[in-house]
């Protein structure tokens, strides 16, 4: 979540690859998009999400190490889990996201990624300790432990991807301008999209065959994409299975990724080699086998991008298939959307929030948080 200057928003637009769904040959008038809000009081919320179990339950990450539950748009008393004797917070550090596995209704365990008292990444698994709405701090399981050389560029994404297995989002190890290269090197989880096999019953975790590094001398076999800065927020869109990656810029350009569903991983998205679509600190630069952003924007209307999610809610039609995606530091939120193979992003709405996140919820409806006021709310 970098804090640079403002910055007019530059819509790639760039042929896709095949998707699930179909396109309409010509672009659509974009709807008008409300956000209304729904709870105030959380503690610097960082990611938002469902368990998936038919319970209606939507999870609110706190930065400084809670997870708190809204049922019915209001905000539960009870906390859900508390683990901040072990989090280090805050700046980019903390609490960052929460992920339930397939099947959790009857698995009762989930999967956190925090930053630890010495700065580094944490991905464990918890149980739930007897009440569906309470989690037991003492039953945490350590799967992996990431090192940080610097206080920024965390990543912090959890996901279950269509295929089961667990994607972590990691940003490049911070400072500014990858000083370590870690975008590029391949034998560093740092500056990567990993993919890991958390359900299998192997301990720690599985590594899927189907890895793209499994077998590369030199690799980490846990990278599934490459080239990333920041990937701060991801999401599978739940009808085609694309992956929308939303990767932090340095001091220019902030941008948007898509990963086609069917993708056997490998991707390169070209840090530091590029920033968005443009050549980092050079006039040229070899872009053969970088695979470049959707949508970009420069730093005139923003200042740190932040994934959001495709709407696949029923109760607002028009909004079906836009992902929605906004900034950290204007607060605006833009849609994107793909029609007759072209990727097309418009502005939608000034929402007022310092967005942090944002997230679905069983019905396939899109909320956001604002990290600075914490209030979570649903787009409409």
């Amino acid at each position: 979540m970098d804090r640079c200057a403002l910055f007019t928003i530059t819509i790639l637009l760039l042929s896709a690859s095949a998707s699930g769904a179909a396109e309409p040959a010509e672009s659509a008038p974009w709807p008008k998009v409300t956000i209304t809000p729904l709870v105030q009081g959380l503690d610097k919320p960082t990611h938002i999400t469902h368990a998936g179990d038919g319970g209606g339950r939507i999870f609110v990450t706190e930065q400084r190490g809670r997870i708190m539950i809204l049922r019915d748009n209001s905000l539960l008393p009870t906390v859900f889990l508390d683990i901040r004797d072990r989090v280090g917070c805050c700046g980019e550090r903390g609490l960052l996201s929460v992920a339930f596995p397939p099947a959790y209704a009857s698995k009762k365990h989930f999967y956190v990624n925090y930053t630890d008292r010495s700065g580094d990444t944490v991905v464990a698994r918890y149980r739930v300790a007897g009440h569906p709405d309470t989690a037991d701090p003492a039953s945490e399981e350590v799967l992996l432990t990431i090192g940080q050389p610097y206080a920024n560029h965390n990543g912090g994404q959890l996901a279950f991807g269509p295929d089961g297995f667990l994607y972590i989002g990691m940003g490049d190890g911070g400072s500014g301008g990858d000083p370590q290269n870690n975008g590029q090197k391949a034998g560093t989880l740092l500056g990567k999209i990993l993919r890991i096999d958390v359900e299998s019953g192997t301990s720690p975790y599985r590594l899927p065959p189907g890895n793209p590094f499994v077998n590369k001398k030199g690799f980490r076999p846990e990278i599934w994409a490459l080239g990333l800065r920041n990937p701060w927020r991801f999401a599978f869109d739940r009808q085609t299975g694309d992956l929308f990656i939303a990767d932090v810029g340095q001091n220019q350009y902030e941008e948007i990724n898509v990963q086609p569903a069917g993708s056997r991983g490998g991707e390169n998205y070209g840090w530091r080699i590029m920033e968005g679509s443009h050549c980092f600190r050079a006039k040229t630069c070899k872009k053969q086998g970088l695979v470049p952003p959707v949508a970009e924007y420069d730093h005139s209307k923003g200042c740190s991008v932040t994934g959001g999610a495709v709407y696949r809610g029923t109760n607002h039609p028009r909004l079906r298939g836009i992902y929605f995606y906004g900034d950290y530091c204007s607060g605006r939120v833009w849609g994107l959307r793909r029609t007759g193979g072209v990727w097309e992003s418009k502005e939608l709405l000034e929402t007022g929030y310092a967005i942090s996140t944002f997230g679905e919820d069983e019905d396939g409806a899109v909320y956001a948080a604002d990290h600075g006021k914490g209030g979570i709310g649903r787009l409409e």
